[in-house]
């Protein structure tokens, strides 16, 4: 394991006898490189799923002539055909960032979305775009996320001390976060002014990217006892998450409520057909639940919570099924635009408390493993989500997909709370594998 670099001293001015404060997790190098190595690839990243988005669902509608409710549907098959790649490999994916030099797997997975970005701007320049090509480039970067979320998770408790690692959470999540603010506008409003100059704005991002994970000292799988079988080592992966309820009810709680209330998939159908806002619009509405987001990461990285940490997670999450029952029933932008900020500040609430749980309660060794598992459901819930609303809407339009979706995870929140009373009963972030944290 990396050696992590000492904290600054003690205020001298403090009393004696007065706990040190943690410092800045920005104030370790290695930090400020992943930061921004993460922003720069999912401003990159985001950007390019908001526009695939548009182009399937605008190639559906004006190339092969589908209604509304098909070509819904067709956002739904987009999801899954990006979820069966993340279901097979995400036990690999987890193996290989407990096993391998992390960075190197993060660097992988951009290569991978670098060449997606200059397919995908060929196609868009010469006006070859296929709903068949798009699935397969969608299905193949099903398949960089696979390998980039365990490795980048595992990353951030091996350069910052434990202590510092909640505000690390936080900050990871203020990159994700205004990434997810300004890609999905850029993306939206570049693809607007030149379809094929997006995907060169991408492509870009993601050299930076790589660039950046590069300049972090190297993060070296934890030493094993013993080395087992490949598949004996992701089978034990998830073994673990199944044998402790804690984690298993905090990772099944997001895949459960995210999967009924998400109305990620049904947002080109808003932008087009419902507000009428077209391709600019749809940026901004992309971008609206990542602005909540961000401005909540923001507080808790100068504030992070610290007591009844499980309770706040369950309200979070009713909050956003609610809310995502009201944007299911608007008809103006601009209303639909602040209840997508209020959505998008309930997830990133949830997001942080789960977040900060799963790294603390998990040994080193198992990092990459968990964080497989916890992405494998949040994956999950949004691909299978949009799969689910899909079909939905087509039965039963968009409106009614996204109300009753939202109304559901209210009820999964509630079902949760009794069926895993640990989530209750957490009242702090305190990690139960404290041997395990540099």
């Amino acid at each position: 394991m990396a050696t992590i670099p000492p904290p600054p001293s003690v205020d001298p001015a403090l009393p004696a006898d007065a706990p040190p404060k943690a410092p800045s997790p920005l104030g370790f190098a290695d930090f400020r490189y992943y930061w921004f190595a993460r922003f720069t690839a999912v401003m990159a990243t985001i950007a390019m799923v908001v526009v695939i988005g548009y182009q399937l669902y605008d190639t559906a509608r004006s190339d092969y002539g589908m209604s509304i409710k098909e070509a819904s549907f067709q956002l739904g098959l987009l999801g899954l055909v990006q979820f069966v790649p993340l279901a097979l490999l995400t036990p690999v994916a987890g193996w290989a960032a407990d096993r391998f030099e992390r960075r190197r797997v993060a660097i992988f997975s951009n290569g991978i979305d670098m060449l997606i970005a200059a397919t995908l701007g060929w196609f868009t320049w010469t006006d070859g775009l296929t709903l068949p090509l798009l699935f397969g480039l969608a299905a193949l970067h099903g398949v960089a996320r696979v390998f980039s979320g365990p490795a980048m998770s595992a990353i951030a408790p091996n350069i910052v001390p434990a202590a510092v690692l909640p505000r690390a959470i936080a900050m990871s999540s203020i990159a994700w976060q205004s990434a997810s603010v300004i890609g999905p506008a850029a993306g939206g409003l570049i693809y607007a002014a030149h379809p094929t100059s997006v995907y060169v704005f991408a492509a870009a991002l993601l050299a930076a990217s790589a660039f950046t994970i590069s300049r972090v000292r190297p993060v070296l799988p934890p030493p094993a006892e013993v080395r087992r079988h490949p598949l004996r080592e992701m089978v034990d992966g998830l073994q673990f998450v199944w044998s402790e309820r804690f984690l298993l009810g905090t990772i099944t709680l997001d895949l459960f409520a995210v999967l009924l209330a998400g109305a990620t998939a049904m947002l080109p159908v808003y932008a087009r057909d419902i507000l009428q806002i077209g391709s600019e619009g749809l940026g901004f509405l992309r971008a609206a639940p990542a602005v909540g987001a961000a401005l909540v990461a923001l507080g808790l990285a100068f504030r992070p919570i610290e007591r009844n940490v499980g309770v706040k997670m369950l309200w979070a999450v009713a909050v956003f099924g609610g809310v995502t029952v009201g944007f299911g029933l608007s008809t103006n932008f601009f209303l639909s635009l602040a209840l997508l900020v209020v959505m998008g500040a309930a997830d990133m609430f949830s997001v942080f408390v789960r977040g900060t749980l799963i790294q603390l309660n998990t040994p080193d060794h198992m990092r990459g493993r968990v964080s497989a598992a916890s992405g494998l459901a949040i994956s999950a819930s949004n691909e299978l989500g949009e799969m689910r609303a899909g079909a939905m809407a087509a039965l039963l339009g968009p409106v009614g997909a996204v109300v009753i979706g939202g109304a559901g995870a209210v009820g999964v929140t509630a079902l949760w709370s009794w069926l895993f009373p640990e989530l209750r009963r957490a009242r702090s972030f305190e990690p139960q594998f404290k041997e395990s944290i540099p």
